[in-house]
């Protein structure tokens, strides 16, 4: 037994030696195909006070003289997927790659889950936003939602529109208790399909109330139920722990403390912070006048925020200019899935305020 528990000992250091190796923690510098640091680019991994919180930014351009655009991240920072998966931003824009108040690094317990309302992540937003406009001396910037973060990205563009050049929304929330009901129809049907028993006997004991409230036992099972048919995060992750967990673990650009904050600040916030509030707000209904250009990227095989209630959110928008563009390769994530044709349509259409690779809807 001795013998045993000193092996598991030496397995634990390893494994912490090896861990602590892949985790300097420091932003990567931007190297052209010499190896060497691309001329004027910026990678900077900082931290500032943003309304009383001390929070992180990760800020990434091939040229300082490029249009500046603000991330905002949904459920959980996913900054550490663009090792993997890079989205390639940074060639024709100066990205901000934000990591709110109780999340990732800028995770804090004062903060975390539901101490931080939508209001707070707002006038966060615009703080930036006027911190970035005064950095690198711009007018105005872009800025880019994706899930949870088109949730804050629309309610910041109605409150300053003069801030920003365009909205783009990736994954676009809607009405999400629509989302949740049809996503929870679809897996239902599809697991009955494949003949699934076990999960088709679970999603059948589940039920929708009329109210907006979503059943902690679907809850519970949505994600990992969603990955195993790759209508989650990606198409290609159908697992959580492989999908997810690992590349975080292995991004070299966090410490281990702060590996263990983006996962304990998750864990706090459910699926998304101020989730509740969310679900039981229709923005097809509320928030629809825009006086910026708004910009929708949705894959088709999206269910965690519907690809069809988009479409009709889209369908009511006013604005300036406004262009839907459907990624038929993608689930969640198009930023991630299909970021050449994403950073095409960036260069071609949002930049120029133009719609012209637009869906005709």
């Amino acid at each position: 037994m001795l013998i045993v528990g000193v092996g598991i000992i030496l397995i634990l250091v390893i494994l912490f030696a090896v861990l602590f190796f892949l985790s300097p923690g420091k932003a990567k510098q931007l190297i052209n195909k010499n190896g060497n640091k691309i001329e004027n680019s910026i990678s900077e991994k900082l931290f500032i006070n943003i309304n009383g919180a001390g929070q992180g930014i990760f800020i990434k351009g091939e040229n300082t003289a490029n249009p500046v655009i603000l991330y905002l991240h949904g459920g959980m920072p996913d900054y550490f997927l663009t090792e993997k998966y890079p989205a390639g931003l940074e060639k024709n824009f100066t990205v901000v790659w934000w990591e709110q108040r109780g999340c990732g690094i800028s995770w804090n317990p004062d903060y975390a889950g539901s101490k931080t309302t939508i209001e707070q992540l707002v006038d966060d937003t615009i703080t930036l936003t006027e911190y970035l406009l005064k950095r690198f001396d711009k007018k105005k910037i872009y800025l880019m939602g994706h899930s949870g973060g088109t949730f804050l990205g629309v309610n910041v563009i109605d409150k300053v529109p003069e801030l920003y050049e365009a909205y783009i929304g990736i994954a676009q929330m809607s009405d999400q208790i629509r989302s949740e009901k049809n996503a929870f129809k679809y897996l239902l049907d599809q697991y009955e399909k494949t003949r699934n028993k076990k999960m088709t006997d679970y999603f059948k004991s589940i039920s929708f109330s009329d109210d907006n409230k979503i059943p902690e036992e679907y809850s519970r099972i949505r994600d990992a139920a969603m990955h195993k048919l790759g209508i989650g995060t990606m198409r290609n992750i159908r697992n959580l722990v492989t999908g997810l967990f690992l590349p975080s673990l292995f991004f070299s650009e966090y410490t281990i403390s702060e590996k263990y904050h983006l996962w304990m600040g998750k864990a706090q916030s459910g699926i998304s912070q101020n989730w509740n509030e969310m679900v039981k707000t229709n923005l097809i209904n509320s928030l629809n006048k825009f006086k910026v250009p708004v910009y929708f990227f949705h894959g088709i095989y999206d269910y965690t925020c519907s690809y069809q209630l988009a479409k009709e959110y889209f369908l009511r928008i006013e604005a300036p200019v406004k262009g839907f563009y459907s990624f038929n390769n993608s689930a969640h994530s198009p930023l991630f899935e299909e970021p050449e044709k994403m950073n095409n349509i960036l260069a071609c259409d949002v930049i120029n305020l133009k719609t012209d690779l637009a869906d005709k809807l």
